[in-house]
């Protein structure tokens, strides 16, 4: 016996190449209907939610321990046909017809398109996500209810960037600078020493990353400078850290010979599709680090690590070039009510108040204790 519902479909109309939304804009789109005979419909509905989620599990001796937390940060729901029962509230909304007549419960046989509009509110969200055990989702989900029937649902997923705001965090621009010394032991004799400078701590995707160094070998080896950009995930659950790194681009420098000192430039790519990082999350964290070390045989190498922060390059022009990166709208935020939105025309934006640079995980009180990762990643 076929099915009277052939299909259900809800897609959405990118504004942009890379087929990003961020605060603020509209997003429009359509639900595809396709029945096979006349069809009597309770309800018609489309959703669109924005959430955050962890989860994972541990095995202590005999015992699993579930770690699971969750924030929610809007969900929107307009109805195209809708129960007679129904009782709705402020973030529902029955839409109608372009010719504003109300949509028929009873559809015909053949194909269907019902379009929406949502608006992405004017909240300091972060961008879309997806770790090893969390996730950052702003989802569109379309359902089809019928009397005496199982729901029918789809849905899909946008991919969210948090704007860019260059003037909210000065921070961003300044200059980092540290320095190491090293006494070399059993089969290196001597020092090696660096001075390390990077011109700022915010880049862009895709852009070059500089790296002054001054580097002195008094040691009886020569040694080679090398770099590593790497990114730490944070996952937070029922008090407890979760973490996950991953190094992401590696350069070796020339070798420096014994008794001798150079002066060192290096600029790393940052990749164009490296995720923005993420702050203005209570339960995930994005972060990212510059590693800094000199490889020495036989002994341990000395390290620097800088702090940077990736900013979305999205709203530029592919062919103009990057602007020097002056801040980031990372405010924390908690569960703000968001505005009932639709169709109406958009709110100003609100300016978020500026904000330092996200101290050293040994430095904050929020996180617990990492253990078993050494001190390569802190």
């Amino acid at each position: 016996m076929s099915s009277t519902v052939k299909s259900l479909k809800v897609t959405y109309n990118p504004i942009n190449e890379k087929n990003t939304f961020t605060s603020g804009d509209l997003l429009c789109g359509q639900v595809a209907l396709e029945v096979a005979k006349d069809c009597q419909i309770e309800s018609l509905s489309i959703k669109f939610k924005g959430k955050a989620e962890v989860l994972w599990t541990e095995r202590h001796g005999q015992t699993t321990v579930v770690y699971h937390s969750k924030d929610k940060y809007f969900s929107q729901k307009h109805y195209f046909i809708r129960d007679k029962n129904h009782t709705g509230n402020d973030n529902q909304t029955l839409l109608t017809t372009q010719h504003g007549d109300t949509y028929s419960s009873v559809v015909a046989p053949g194909c269907h398109v019902y379009p929406f509009t949502f608006q992405i509110p004017f909240q300091e969200l972060p961008s879309s996500f997806n770790g090893s055990v969390g996730k950052i989702v702003y989802l569109l989900e379309a359902k089809l209810s019928r009397s005496m029937r199982i729901d029918k649902k789809d849905s899909t997923k946008i991919n969210f960037v948090s704007k860019a705001d260059l003037h909210s965090v000065p921070g961003l621009m300044t200059p980092q600078h540290e320095s190491k010394d090293k006494k070399m032991k059993v089969f290196t004799s001597g020092t090696v020493a660096m001075d390390v400078d990077i011109e700022k701590s915010g880049f862009f995707q895709g852009e070059g990353l500089k790296v002054l160094a001054f580097i002195q070998n008094n040691s009886s080896r020569e040694i080679k400078p090398k770099y590593c950009v790497y990114r730490k995930h944070s996952f937070f659950a029922n008090g407890k850290r979760r973490v996950d790194t991953k190094d992401l681009v590696k350069e070796v420098g020339e070798p420096i010979p014994p008794s001798a000192s150079e002066k060192v430039t290096r600029v790393i790519t940052i990749p164009h599709d490296l995720e923005p990082s993420i702050f203005n999350c209570n339960i995930i964290k994005a972060e990212y680090r510059l590693r800094v070390y000199l490889d020495v045989k036989y002994a341990s190498d000395p390290e620097i690590k800088f702090p940077i922060m990736i900013l979305p390059a999205f709203q530029f022009p592919a062919a103009a070039p990057l602007p020097a990166a002056a801040g980031f709208g990372l405010e924390p935020f908690g569960n703000p009510v968001p505005p009932a939105w639709g169709i109406a025309p958009p709110q100003p934006p609100v300016v978020p108040q500026p904000f330092d640079l996200p101290p050293p995980y040994g430095d904050h009180g929020m996180y617990p204790p990492l253990t078993g990762f050494g001190n390569k990643y802190q």
